[in-house]
């Protein structure tokens, strides 16, 4: 099975790398991930100054990682004369560079760091939402350097399109979609108080929880803009989520959040996932997932009854409780459709844990 893929003229010899963060901080790390199979590598981002990190830091959720980390808290130099050399000693796999965040500092990053990175990914989390003062930040990127590009993009840009399109138009390489989202909050009964976070309290969140967010973002872009390059992230947990994102538009796509909450092998689990889940579903290879149409239909509005297949119930009652127009009763052996009362929502079959309902054509 042919697991290899392209993004703006680089080979991955799968798709899946880590995303920027935490598990990517030294070469100690990045040298450690490569050795779980992924497909390229990525930094954690670099700045001209380390950040001043609050610790606690990072906490794990229902479903999803919450934190106040900010950039790397290691300064430009302790990178360009320590950790990249370390890293490019020894790695052989591609590597996007990860730098922040402002025109003037690409200035310095650019120049500084150009010599070690295949590409550079740049996050946009804390320069705002005006184009204009992100297009001045593109265009001194395209100026310094030869290299691909990728601006990171983050859930709160209000006009993913119009983002990607200002990205191409002035000289980038395409998109990376999509960083966490925030501002969050987590409170603790216990103690009356915020648990971690900025001098605000807050703090942002990633993992499976945005997955959602991140494929319509991904859809949107790839159906306005088929030529942008587009690297998917933000809830990856499985081979079918990497899957899912290369269905939706995406080239490669990048986890963190769930490798710190099921266990960074996790990376090595997908890798060895990924060509039993490509034939299950029918694929020869990842290059044809990524050139099959993603199939949106068309919006009905006509209502259908769902039918239980009594041999696959097994009763549980998820359907019944979870109802919102209490439209179903268990009676006896059987789930019960009150056919006055249903929506017609869908609800039922994606509660069930045995595939017992549907709805037909």
């Amino acid at each position: 099975m042919n697991l290899k893929t392209k993004v703006a003229g680089l080979e991955f010899k799968n798709p899946l790398l880590p995303a920027s963060g935490p598990l990517v901080g030294d070469a100690e790390k990045m040298l450690a991930l490569a050795a779980l199979g992924v497909g390229g590598m990525v930094s954690k981002t670099v700045s001209i100054k380390g950040a001043e990190v609050p610790r606690p830091c990072i906490r794990s959720g229902k479903n999803c990682i919450t934190n106040a980390e900010l950039w790397s808290e290691y300064a430009l130099e302790k990178w360009r004369d320590d950790i990249f050399p370390a890293v490019r000693a020894e790695l052989d796999l591609p590597l996007l560079v990860s730098v922040g965040y402002t025109k003037q500092d690409m200035e310095t990053l650019i120049p500084a760091l150009d010599r070690f990175a295949e590409a550079f990914e740049v996050s946009t989390h804390y320069v705002g939402k005006d184009l204009s003062v992100i297009r001045e930040t593109v265009k001194t990127i395209r100026s310094l350097t030869d290299k691909p590009f990728f601006m990171k993009v983050s859930p709160h840009m209000p006009d993913p399109v119009a983002f990607c399109e200002m990205v191409l138009e002035n000289g980038g390489n395409g998109i990376v979609a999509i960083n966490s989202l925030g501002p969050a909050m987590s409170v603790d009964l216990a103690t009356r108080s915020v648990p971690m976070g900025n001098s605000q309290g807050e703090v942002w969140m990633s993992g499976p929880v945005i997955k959602p967010i991140a494929l319509a973002f991904i859809s949107r872009i790839r159906r306005a803009i088929p030529e942008c390059e587009i690297i998917g992230v933000g809830g990856v947990a499985s081979a079918d989520d990497v899957l899912e994102f290369l269905l939706a538009g995406a080239s490669a796509v990048q986890m963190l959040s769930a490798a710190m909450l099921k266990g960074v092998d996790l990376y090595r689990k997908i890798v060895e996932d990924l060509p039993g889940r490509l034939e299950h579903f029918g694929f020869s290879s990842v290059r044809e997932v990524i050139e099959t149409d993603l199939i949106i239909p068309e919006v009905s509005y006509e209502r259908r009854l769902p039918v239980i297949d009594r041999e696959a119930c097994i009763l549980c009652d998820k359907c019944v409780r979870g109802c919102p127009y209490l439209a179903l009763r268990h009676e006896g052996d059987a789930i019960l459709v009150d056919g006055g009362k249903c929506f017609g929502c869908t609800l039922c079959a994606s509660v069930c844990p045995k595939n017992a309902v549907s709805f037909g054509a």
